[in-house]
């Protein structure tokens, strides 16, 4: 899985259930600073199946808590049978959120798909089987670093 953004890892480990999907999942949530690129990376290959925009406020984004109360469009890609969760959180400069997906739309890993309007983040949520690659505090950029190994669900 590539880095669906330019910026600084905040989080890599177990998802928070609050702000996580339904579900068991692992999170990798990337904080963009007023002067990293704010185009936003289609993280893994795939298949559209849901793309979900939720108004919200603009709390700084790097608080543990913008996750659940900013402004966020989440899209979900189906990566070979795996569900990956994309989300684009909006913080205290960043007021508004572009997602050029729609539902049903193919995918390759590293395509442009949308920008956040400075100062977001962007949370990833992935299989609990997978392998992080990266820690906290880490510098990534979209398209390029590899963040996770999506492991087979297949035996």
């Amino acid at each position: 899985m590539l880095s669906p953004a330019d910026g600084r890892v905040l989080v890599a480990g177990p998802a928070d259930a609050a702000a996580a999907p339904p579900g068991r999942w692992l999170q990798v949530s990337i904080f963009l600073s007023l002067m990293d690129v704010h185009v936003n990376r289609v993280p893994v290959s795939g298949r559209v199946t849901r793309v979900t925009y939720t108004p919200g406020r603009f709390l700084p984004a790097y608080r543990h808590n913008a996750a659940i109360a900013n402004e966020r469009c989440e899209i979900w890609i189906d990566h070979e049978g795996q569900p990956v969760v994309a989300r684009q959180v909006v913080g205290v400069l960043a007021r508004r959120v572009v997602c050029r997906l729609d539902t049903g739309a193919t995918v390759a890993a590293g395509d442009r798909y949308g920008v956040m309007k400075f100062g977001s983040r962007m949370d990833v949520f992935i299989p609990i089987e997978s392998e992080i690659k990266v820690r906290v505090g880490d510098t990534v950029r979209g398209g390029v670093t590899v963040v996770a190994m999506l492991h087979s669900s297949t035996v």
